[in-house]
């Protein structure tokens, strides 16, 4: 058992090393952005990918309060179970992040969206009713970056076919995200 955590990591550590850098910095300017202009962040995923849309929201949010400015203005849209299962329930679930996205978001706000597979039928739905309004779509996925990638204004694939690690790799572009940003926002240095 071992050898295959110490295996596991390993391959984790050449993927994150393979990873796009210029593809998240990219995307720290989009939020850098958004907030300076006083959008909305909107994150969303299925399963693992909407914890991570949670776990980011948070960070965002809170993380990046710096100095007493604010963090940046976040809302994961799949952590209200009570709006997700009426959605679905009332219409279809591969609309539930499209019909949130048309109620909440402004032109000019973010969409980013968390998918292992890049297919599922609600982030893709999702990324073409936040294209269509005029956000910035964003999306954070891994294999060959599946139907999403053609609705993202910015895309980062996990460089890797496990699921697992390209979750992994998910939050800790976030992570990194948000100690370079809570930077560039006077927040002093990260630990790092």
């Amino acid at each position: 058992m071992k050898d295959a955590l110490k295996s596991y990591a390993e391959a984790l550590a050449e993927a994150l090393a393979a990873s796009d850098w210029a593809a998240l910095e990219r995307i720290g300017a989009v939020l850098l952005d958004a907030k300076q202009q006083g959008r909305t962040v909107y994150l969303f995923g299925n399963g693992g990918s909407s914890a991570t849309a949670s776990h980011v929201t948070n960070d965002l949010l809170k993380g990046c309060r710096v100095d007493g400015r604010v963090g940046f203005k976040a809302f994961c849209l799949s952590d209200s179970s009570t709006l997700m299962t009426c959605l679905a329930n009332d219409f279809a679930y591969e609309d539930v992040y499209s019909i949130l996205l048309q109620t909440y978001a402004q032109p000019g706000d973010v969409a980013i969206a968390f998918s292992g597979s890049g297919n599922s039928p609600n982030v893709v739905k999702g990324l073409m009713t936040a294209r269509e309004m005029g956000l910035v779509t964003v999306g954070l996925g891994g294999r060959d970056g599946g139907r999403m990638k053609s609705y993202c204004d910015h895309l980062l694939i996990a460089p890797t076919q496990s699921m697992e690690m390209l979750e992994d790799l998910h939050l800790i572009y976030f992570h990194n995200l948000v100690c370079a940003m809570r930077v560039r926002l006077g927040g002093g240095s990260c630990g790092c």
